[in-house]
């Protein structure tokens, strides 16, 4: 896949009853937090922003975890917006919404 910045979001929905499901969101977070990619976290999912490959294996990295962890079951929502010939930044989409 090309280099350039793609957009992305995950929503995390734990189907777990062993904690409270916003336990495993925030570790999923913390791995988000710790890998370097642009991210901004919101009441229902955190927008991704980075290279394909760099998203990608961020949202791999995320369900790893989860799993090595031992979550017993969980939804993992994803949207991805890809442009073919540049960047597709999420300021470029909300900037006008700006206040």
């Amino acid at each position: 896949m090309h280099q350039f910045i793609i957009n992305a979001s995950i929503q995390i929905i734990p189907v777990v009853t062993d904690k409270h499901p916003y336990e495993w969101v925030d570790e999923a977070i913390a791995i988000i937090q710790a890998s370097g990619v642009k991210y901004e976290v919101g009441p229902f999912a955190t927008v991704l922003e980075g290279t394909y490959d760099e998203v990608m294996k961020l949202i791999h990295d995320v369900n790893e975890f989860l799993y090595s962890r031992g979550c017993s079951e969980w939804i993992s929502s994803l949207q991805i917006q890809i442009r073919s010939h540049g960047d597709i930044t999420g300021d470029e989409k909300t900037e006008k919404f700006a206040q």
